[in-house]
Parts: C-alpha cells; sequence; structure tokens
C-alpha cells in the first residue's frame, strides 16, 4: 500500500489560482493549470483529472494512473466543497473520500463514492483510509495546503507531480512561500508531453 499525492503545478509551483471559491474553483485563470487534461480555462472544474476532459495518449495515460490502484483518497475541505456539485451524481472519484474538515456531517454517498468527514485531523484521515482501502494505494489529491501537510508530516511514500509549462506568478503554491523541511526525493518516472512534464518520486525517509 502506497500513500501518494497527485497534484498539478505550474513551472513556480502554484497549485491553485487567486480566489477559490465556487465561482473560480481552481481560482481565477486556474483551468490553464489543467489545460493538459483536456479543460479550458474557461472551465475552472477541480481534479479528478480522468473524468473531467478528453486527454490523449501519454497525458490521458498520467491522468488515469491516478485512479489505477488506489482504493481511497484523502483531501481538503475546500475542494470537497467547490468541486461536489460539478463532480456529476457518482461523485466521480469511485471509491471512498475521506474530506479534512472542522464540521461534523454524515457520510455523503454519491454512487459508488463515498464522502466521509474527519474532524481528527490529516493522521487519522488517512489512517481511515487505510482501513478503507483495503490494501490498495491511497491518493491525497488535494489541495496544495493539505497535500504540503501530508508530506510535511511524513505521511506520505510516493510524490507524483504534473508540471505545466507557465509561469503563474500568484495563487496558493504546494510548497507555501515559507520555510520548508527538506525531503529528498528519488526519481521513479518521468513523462514529458508538450502540455506538461509528468514526475514520479519516492519520498525519502
Amino acid at each position: 500500500m502506497t500513500v501518494f499525492i497527485d497534484i498539478t503545478v505550474s513551472l513556480d509551483g502554484v497549485a491553485a489560482g487567486p480566489e477559490v471559491g465556487l465561482a473560480h474553483p481552481l481560482g481565477l485563470g486556474g483551468g490553464r493549470l489543467h489545460r493538459w487534461i483536456g479543460m479550458g480555462d474557461e472551465q475552472d472544474i477541480p481534479d479528478p483529472p480522468a473524468r473531467a476532459g478528453e486527454p490523449d495518449g501519454m497525458d490521458a495515460a498520467a491522468a488515469a494512473a491516478m485512479f489505477e490502484g488506489t482504493g481511497a483518497f484523502v483531501m481538503g475541505r475546500t475542494m470537497f466543497d467547490v468541486g461536489i456539485d460539478l463532480w456529476g451524481p457518482d461523485g466521480a472519484f469511485g471509491a471512498p473520500v475521506f474530506v479534512l474538515t472542522h464540521r461534523t456531517e454524515p457520510v455523503l454517498v454519491k454512487g459508488p463514492t463515498t464522502f466521509t468527514f474527519v474532524t481528527e485531523g490529516l493522521e487519522t484521515a488517512i489512517r481511515w483510509a487505510r482501513d478503507a482501502a483495503r490494501g490498495r494505494d491511497i491518493c491525497v489529491v488535494g489541495g496544495p495546503t493539505v497535500a504540503d501537510a501530508a508530506l510535511r508530516s511524513g505521511l506520505v511514500d510516493e510524490l507524483v507531480l504534473h508540471i505545466v509549462p507557465v509561469i503563474f506568478g500568484e495563487g496558493t503554491r504546494l510548497f507555501g512561500d515559507g520555510p520548508h523541511p527538506r525531503v529528498e526525493l528519488l526519481p521513479l518516472a518521468v513523462t514529458q508531453t508538450p502540455s506538461a512534464t509528468h514526475l514520479r518520486y519516492a519520498v525519502l525517509r
């Protein structure tokens, strides 16, 4: 079982544009970051990527890989709030999803996708995801603040980055703007297309 982050960023590390909200789920102009999966700037729809557009070839394979062998997902409350009305009646993920939140809510069922709200913190969310995944992998899908917290906490085995060839300039950066603890990475795979560079690293303990 592998716990991995899968996230798209610009060349300067921006994972979401400014003013993320219901009107702009990926922030202002954030759709540019997901053009590699067939989403135009005007759509601004958040992950999951494999269901959102019609990518081709190596980009399509990189998008679909997030779901392959994955038994559960972990996400932040903001990502859930801006995405739930856009993911359709089946919830898009097709597996248990654990949502970090400060508000207790009943489990939400959307077809094969269940959204469980976790108020006990990130470590508990990943522990519950391990139980639900039944030996399959766990994906920390976002947003960037949750992904960074998981990496900082030593809870992640692999980091998958889709780097889009644009300097975004402003927005929420994956690794924040302040000091970050050193994290050593072992390159496992790289695929490059005109739209994005897909990188997979092992996180060294």
